[in-house]
């Protein structure tokens, strides 16, 4: 395939379903390919994508996986995401993608003179009603055009039929058919792909030839055509290094290990690495004939194999082996990709050599890593640029190395000061990153209790001093009237901090990493219903309005274990338990808010600091565009969770007896009576206070005088307040050009000193491996040993199999 051009298997119609595992499969549909380029502009791909496939061009939707993870969507929505996705599939001959909008082709979007649009319609298969035809268990003689497949089946054509995969999908035949394509190659050496060898293979009777660096061939085949790299006395090449390549792989193919006696640019000759094996090669490069041509060679082997057990690849040829890996699962570990080779081309390398060449193979996909670090100043100001309003600071050491980022967009303040609940969930995660940096996050809440991205913060450790600077940032962005509460883990010690900065706030305990740690303290002895019952009685404890009932679950806790309640008593109740807490209600969000992070880091944990924070924000900018068109779909006045709540309540309040005290009081009977106040939005159940919505009680009031309930409703579960959330989009940065200087012969030794100090303006920080022992480690009380009686002469440090004691 032409280098820079890319097959878009493009799919629609069909679905699609999740496996066990987590990873993503689509079924049915049609398959139809489009050729695109690397100057094609993603507004002609969606009209080209939204014409053949009938769409809306508004309503178009364009999702691809990431090579090797099928269990994420990413959205394709302007020239940047294009880019990325070619960098991505950059060796690939095709990419599937996605396809889904409303029916019916918009013609005035035709309206485009003037642009020149760089995509080719490649093929189509199209499914319909399966044929009657006579047919094999895998082929289909070719009838008409007529002739059809059903939506599950793949159809392409070989040697003048058609072939009829059983299990394949649509967009395998296209795939297969460019795959079948690309096989006809019939020169000896290919002028368009850089150290590739072109050989004649045989399978069964038909003769063909292949590219020896097809990606295109399975493994066995792949190693079986590299015995003809070599083919003795007189074989040209282009320069050593192809020289060197072809050698590497016909000695892998035979299985012997080589040595060089002389390498260099004009020269090479090798032997084998087992002292009285007469093989040798002599290569050297003949000026006349502008070639690099074979001399000499001893194709006789006499040591029987023994050399192979020493056969150590070349570093080239192993990190372009490693680099085919990563292009088809970016998350490959070293130790995998050690077993595949072993597996695929018999040879055994260590943990430590596979490392390297991964290392480097990963260089070469996507920069080098620590190089990255300089490009974040510009990256930085890019995205002020695009996102006027958005609050970004980097903030260098002395010696010029990244101490901390702090990044909150516009439309994410925007949205937390016109429509989040005034909570904020404070939480950090590594960023699995070689120099160990970590990610310090702050996320509210929306209506429906979705987790909102308010601010992020990378910095060279989690410690006091880095969390102050956080949250002093932060305070910039989240300035409102009201009171704010801060959530965090309570083993992140993070109270005192929060209210040092904010100092009207509010701080209370995360419930999940609560729960979690009151789950790892129990400890027997159990009484009564045992340990099942006591993280029941706790999150009831938890979520009880009232303090006679939050004492009545405690010595619930008490009778069941003594530890336990001790536990829940020092872990201080009024940062946690409703009846005691000040702040905003947060302890009934029984998930980690930030899990979301810490997910998207482990999809791009093999990028560069630069391409991370890429990711995070294409990671936000997606969530916010996708909780855009969820919310067009809705139809009730308040989000859909609080409306379900709002409708449940009220067919409670159904049938209970209302009293009228006076315009604003009112008695209310069901179980006992309660009395609700309009006028401070109060009922003496406390439910209407604690949640925000109108209880059973208040509702009935409501039918009584002719009242609205949506009238009763905090702002934040409304719809229109939802949309209003999220009516700010975060722009996408344009790709940045970095032209490489070109060297100035007059500059003097000074002014390029001075050239190279400017553009490495930021280093990687220097931070040492963290511990393996977290803080909850380090404050955990030593575990005392049981002490060994003996039950024969009931002395310690013993039992009776090993007493010395006569009785």
């Amino acid at each position: 395939m032409v280098k820079g051009k890319l097959i878009l298997i493009s799919q629609s119609r069909g679905e699609f379903s999740t496996n066990d595992d987590g990873y993503m499969s689509y079924t049915g549909g049609e398959a139809h390919a489009v050729e695109i380029n690397h100057e094609t502009q993603f507004d002609d791909l969606k009209l080209k994508l939204a014409q053949l496939w009938n769409l809306e061009y508004k309503t178009l939707s364009i999702k691809y996986f990431l090579p090797g993870n099928q269990k994420t969507l990413i959205s394709l929505s302007n020239d940047r995401d294009l880019k990325r996705m070619n960098e991505f599939h950059a060796n690939s001959v095709t990419a599937d993608v996605f396809i889904s909008g409303k029916e019916g082709f918009d013609r005035e979007s035709l309206n485009t003179s003037g642009r020149r649009s760089e995509i080719k319609f490649a093929e189509t298969v199209t499914p319909t009603r399966a044929s009657a035809a006579k047919t094999t268990p895998k082929t289909v003689r070719k009838q008409n055009a007529s002739v059809g497949i059903s939506s599950n089946h793949a159809v392409t054509e070989d040697h003048g039929e058609l072939v009829c995969d059983m299990d394949a999908t649509p967009a395998d035949a296209v795939k297969k058919r460019r795959r079948t394509a690309s096989w006809a190659i019939t020169a000896n050496v290919s002028d368009n792909a850089e150290n590739e060898c072109i050989l004649s293979c045989k399978d069964n009777s038909d003769n063909f030839q292949v590219a020896v660096g097809s990606n295109d061939l399975p493994p066995e085949l792949l190693v079986a055509s590299w015995k003809h790299c070599i083919t003795g006395v007189g074989q040209d090449f282009r320069g050593v290094q192809e020289f060197r390549e072809a050698l590497q792989r016909y000695a892998i193919a035979h299985r012997f290990a080589f040595r060089y006696i002389k390498n260099d640019t004009s020269r090479a000759r090798a032997k084998c690495v087992c002292e009285d094996c007469p093989w040798r090669i002599h290569a050297s490069w003949v000026p006349s004939a502008h070639t690099f041509r074979i001399k000499k060679m001893d194709t006789s082997h006499t040591c029987e194999g023994e050399s192979w057990k020493s056969a150590h690849p070349s570093k080239n040829w192993l990190v372009s082996i490693v680099k085919d890996r990563l292009r088809d699962s970016p998350h490959h570990k070293p130790k995998e990709i050690a077993s595949a080779i072993n597996r695929d081309f018999g040879v055994e390398l260590n943990y430590t050599q596979v490392w390297r060449a991964v290392e480097d193979a990963r260089e070469q996909l996507q920069g080098s890593y620590k190089d990255a670090y300089n490009l974040l100043p510009e990256l930085c100001e890019k995205m002020v640029e695009a996102n006027p309003g958005s609050f970004i600071k980097l903030v260098k050491t002395d010696d010029k190395r990244l101490q901390r980022l702090f990044v909150s967009f516009y439309a994410l303040i925007h949205g937390f000061q016109s429509g989040c609940r005034p909570l904020l969930f404070l939480d950090a995660t590594s960023l699995k990153s070689k120099y160990h940096e970590v990610l310090l996050t702050a996320t509210s809440l929306d209506g429906e209790d979705g987790a909102f991205p308010v601010a992020f913060c990378i910095v060279d450790v989690e410690n006091d001093d880095n969390w102050k600077w956080f949250l002093e940032q932060l305070k910039h962005v989240v300035s409102t009237s009201q009171p704010l509460t801060f959530v965090s883990d309570r083993e992140k010690g993070l109270k005192q901090l929060v209210l040092e900065v904010f100092e009207n706030a509010h701080h209370g305990y995360s419930m999940y990493h609560l729960l979690e740690s009151f789950k790892k303290s129990l400890k027997g002895p159990y009484h009564g219903e045992g340990r099942p019952s006591l993280p029941i009685n706790f999150l009831s404890a938890a979520h009880t309005l009232r303090l006679d009932s939050f004492k009545m679950f405690t010595e619930q806790i008490k009778k069941v274990s003594s530890r336990a309640y001790d536990w829940v008593i020092q872990v201080e109740p009024d940062q946690w338990a409703t009846a005691a807490f000040k702040g905003e209600r947060n302890n009934h969000i029984l998930f980690n808010v930030a899990e979301f992070y810490t997910n998207w880091i482990e999809e791009v944990r093999e990028l560069t600091i630069k391409q991370k924070v890429e990711a995070l924000t294409s990671k936000i900018m997606e969530l916010i565009n996708n909780r855009q068109i969820e919310s067009t779909m809705w139809t009730s006045k308040l989000t859909p969770s609080k409306e379900q709540n709002i409708e449940e309540e009220a067919f409670q309040a159904s049938g209970l007896k209302v009293l009228f005290s006076s315009d604003t009081l009112f008695e209310v009977h069901d179980d006992s009576i309660h009395v609700v106040d309009l006028d401070k939005w109060d009922c003496s159940c406390l439910r209407w206070k604690a949640t925000g919505l109108p209880c059973r009680h208040a509702i009935a009031v409501f039918n009584c005088t002719h009242r609205s309930p949506y009238d009763f409703c905090l702002k934040y579960f409304t719809l229109a307040n939802f949309t209003r959330m999220y009516s700010e989009s975060i722009n996408p940065v344009p790709e940045s050009i970095h032209p490489v200087p070109e060297s100035d012969p007059l500059n003097s030794g000074e002014e390029e000193e001075a050239t190279q100090e400017e553009t490495e303006n930021l280093l990687p920080p220097c931070t040492p491996r963290p511990s393996s022992h977290s803080k909850k480690d380090e404050n955990k009380t030593p575990v005392t040993k049981k002490t060994v009686t003996c039950t024969k002469c009931k002395g310690t440090g013993h039992n009776k199999a090993t007493c010395k004691e006569k009785l």
